[in-house]
């Protein structure tokens, strides 16, 4: 998947940020359906890579639909379009602090968690800040909407990284990802979704082949 993003963006032309805005946006859409209907409110646990700026993204939309949103920040600043994103949330008032000591007393607050800490690219096991914040992810009690993919489960195995986010349902991108049938992976993604975020059926075949 990391090789179509390439293909998509290097060679197709397309820019990174509108595939990330799609991203976010698909994730908002399933996380918005999830609230109850009065509304609620969503935490979204971020990292600091481009799984993080869909994070952003998605917090964006929701704000926009009514949602009450909070962004708590794993990993330290992002930077590239993550950061653009989280700069878009910061001018719009969004609460925006970093993840501590009380994160998972935090998050049982909120009617749904999104985990956006980390995506495909993961790899070794999950250390620092960001496994605290995935055992407090795991401890909050609420439903967790992962993006993606489960923060801590390898893409490719299906094997969790030393630990790894117990979600409800992944909104995962252009296609599902093989560790999502194999190992334990099943027992941590929850229902998938796959959102189309605009990669050409070009980058696909020539990646993974027709079909």
């Amino acid at each position: 998947m990391r090789e179509v993003d390439r293909v998509a963006i290097e060679d197709l032309g397309i820019a990174s940020i509108a595939l990330m805005e799609n991203a976010g946006r698909a994730v908002a859409e399933e996380a918005f359906r999830r609230l109850p209907t009065e509304g609620g409110a969503v935490a979204v646990v971020a990292g600091k890579g481009q799984n993080a700026g869909d994070g952003f993204v998605a917090a964006r939309h929701l704000r926009g639909r009514g949602a009450a949103v909070e962004v708590w920040l794993a990993a330290g600043e992002p930077s590239g379009d993550a950061a653009q994103n989280l700069a878009v949330l910061r001018r719009l008032d969004v609460r925006v602090a970093p993840a501590g000591a009380d994160l998972a007393e935090r998050l049982a607050g909120a009617a749904l968690v999104v985990d956006a800490l980390l995506g495909t690219g993961a790899a070794g096991e999950v250390r620092g800040g960001i496994r605290a914040a995935i055992e407090a992810v795991n401890r909050c009690g609420r439903p967790v909407l992962a993006v993606d993919i489960p923060s801590g489960l390898d893409a490719t195995s299906g094997e969790i990284l030393g630990i790894c986010v117990r979600a409800a349902a992944t909104v995962t991108m252009a296609v599902e990802k093989r560790g999502f049938t194999r190992g334990v992976g099943p027992a941590h993604t929850g229902l998938v979704i796959v959102a189309d975020i605009g990669i050409p059926p070009e980058a696909l075949d020539r990646v993974l082949g027709p079909g």
